[in-house]
C-alpha cells in the first residue's frame, strides 16, 4: 500500500527510522559531500530555486538532497528505475521536506506518474539518471521549460540522447554532463558498477563465480570494471563489444574478446552494460547454455530482450528474490536476474557510498555554478563537460579525506611548462 500526499508518495512512512540510519552510514562515508554541505549551509547558494531529480533514490541520492537543501534549494525527488527505490530512504526523505515520489516496485504508468510529480513543482535545475526528466520536459510537459535555466545528467545513457537532442537543435536548455566528469566516470562507473554489480550477481543468486565463464557485453568504463571484478574473483572473461577500439583495448588488457553469438556457446554468467537495445536477443537466447545467468548493468531494461525470452518459455518461476528461473520450450533452463533491470540497484544497493560520495559531490557543485549569473549566460543549448576546476576540486578533497597527499609544481616547473622555446 503506497502513501500518496501532494508532498510525497512513499510505500509506508514507518520505515523512516531505518532509512535514516542507512543514510547517516552513507554520511560517514561521504566525506567530500559531507563538507560541501557544511559549505552550503553557511553560503546558501542554492536558495530560492527548485532542483527537480530523477534519480536512483538511495542513502546515497538522500545524502546529496541534505545537502541540496542546505544550500537552501527545494527538492523534488523521483526514482529513474522502477526497482531501485530504497523505501525506507524515501520514507526518511519524505519526512525531511524533500518532494518525494518514489516507491520499489512500481508499473511503468506509476513512474511517469511520479516524474510528472516531480514537475509539477516546476523546477529550475533538473537532475537526471537517464533523462527522463529531459525527456518528458521535452515531449508531454513542455510548459515546464520556461522554469529551467539549465540540468545536469548523471549516466552515460542519458548523455548520448541529450548530445542527439542537440545535435539536432531539439534541446531546449543547456546540460552539464556530470557522467564525464573525471571524478564520476573513472571511478562511479569503473569501480563503482564493476563492484556493485559483482554484489547484486551475489546477492541474488550465491553462485560461486570462480571457475566460471563469465561474459560482458561492452567494454566502456562501466564494463572496464565489471570484467577487472569478474576476473578477480577467478572468473574467465570474455568481452564482446562492436568498437575496433575498444575491442582492441579489451585484448591488451588480457581478456577473451569474441561475438557474442559465439560466447553464448560458453559462458556461464551474462552482463551487459552497453547502453544499447536487445544485445542480448533471439539468436543469444537461442545458443544459451542450459543453466546461464542473464543479467544487466545498463541503465535501461531493454538490453536483454526479455520479451523474446518470455516468448520462449513454456513457464518461469521466481526461483529466489531478483531471480526468474526461465523454463523453455527445448529443455533448457535459463536464469534472469532482476527483471532484466539494473542488476546492482535492484538486487543490492548500488554503487559504495564512497564513490557515490565523487558523482554527487559533482552533482551539488555543478548546482552552485550554475547559480552564478555569468556562468549560465555563457552558455549556449547544448551538452557541457563539468568544469575542471570542480573536478579537481573533488579528486584533491577526496585524496585529503583518504590522508593521502601529493606533489605541487614549484615555480620553475610552471614556468617550464609555459614555455616553448627550452630544447634539449
Amino acid at each position: 500500500m503506497v502513501t500518496k500526499k501532494d508532498n510525497y508518495a512513499v510505500k509506508e512512512m514507518s520505515l523512516a527510522k531505518t532509512g535514516e540510519k542507512l543514510i547517516h552510514w552513507a554520511e560517514d562515508h561521504m566525506p567530500v559531500l559531507m563538507r560541501i554541505k557544511k559549505e552550503f549551509e553557511q553560503k546558501r547558494p542554492l536558495k530560492g530555486l527548485t532542483i527537480g531529480c530523477c534519480l536512483h533514490v538511495t542513502k546515497e541520492t538522500a545524502v546529496l538532497m541534505r545537502t541540496l537543501m542546505a544550500g537552501g534549494a527545494q527538492a523534488a525527488l523521483c526514482g529513474s528505475n522502477p526497482l531501485s527505490t530504497n523505501d525506507a530512504v524515501a520514507a526518511a526523505l519524505a519526512q525531511e521536506g524533500v518532494f518525494v515520489y518514489a516507491w520499489r516496485g512500481l508499473s511503468n504508468e506509476e513512474y511517469y506518474w511520479c516524474v510528472d510529480k516531480v514537475l509539477d513543482r516546476k523546477p529550475n535545475i533538473t537532475m537526471d539518471d537517464g533523462g527522463d526528466l529531459v525527456t518528458k520536459l521535452h515531449t508531454s510537459r513542455k510548459e515546464g521549460l520556461k522554469y529551467v535555466i539549465a540540468g545536469t545528467e548523471e549516466t552515460t545513457t542519458g548523455v548520448n540522447r541529450q548530445r542527439i537532442m542537440a545535435d539536432r537543435r531539439e534541446l531546449a536548455y543547456p546540460i552539464i554532463a556530470v557522467n564525464d566528469a573525471m571524478t564520476k566516470h573513472f571511478f562511479d562507473n569503473r569501480y563503482g558498477t564493476g563492484q556493485s554489480t559483482i554484489d547484486g550477481i551475489l546477492r541474488a543468486t550465491s553462485v560461486l563465480i570462480s571457475g566460471k565463464t563469465f561474459v560482458v557485453s561492452g567494454y566502456g568504463w562501466c564494463g572496464r570494471g565489471v570484467s577487472m571484478r569478474a576476473r578477480g574473483m577467478g572468473a574467465n572473461v570474455i568481452v564482446t563489444e562492436v568498437d575496433p577500439v575498444r575491442a582492441l583495448e579489451a585484448v591488451m588488457d588480457g581478456f577473451r574478446v569474441m561475438s557474442i553469438e559465439k560466447a553464448a556457446k560458453i559462458g556461464d554468467i551474462f552482463v551487459t552494460a552497453t547502453g544499447n537495445k536487445h544485445v542480448i536477443d533471439k539468436p543469444v537466447i537461442d545458443e544459451l547454455k542450459d543453466g546461464s545467468i542473464i543479467a544487466n548493468s545498463g541503465h535501461f531494461d531493454n538490453e536483454i530482450n526479455v520479451t523474446y525470452l518470455d516468448q520462449k518459455a513454456k513457464d518461469w518461476m521466481e526461483i529466489r528474490p531478483n531471480v526468474r528461473e526461465y523454463h523453455l520450450k527445448d529443455g533448457r533452463t535459463i536464469y534472469l536476474l532482476a527483471e532484466g533491470r539494473l542488476v546492482n540497484l535492484s538486487a543490492a544497493e548500488g554503487h559504495p557510498s564512497e564513490v557515490m560520495d565523487m558523482s554527487f559531490a559533482n552533482q551539488a557543485l555543478t548546482a552552485e555554478w550554475l547559480t552564478i549569473k555569468k556562468n549560465v549566460a555563457s552558455l549556449e543549448i547544448k551538452v557541457y563537460p563539468v568544469p575542471e576546476e570542480i573536478d579537481q576540486e573533488i579528486a584533491l578533497h577526496k585524496l585529503q579525506s583518504m590522508n593521502v597527499n601529493i606533489d605541487e609544481l614549484t615555480k620553475t616547473q610552471k614556468d617550464y611548462m609555459a614555455k616553448w622555446q627550452e630544447g634539449t
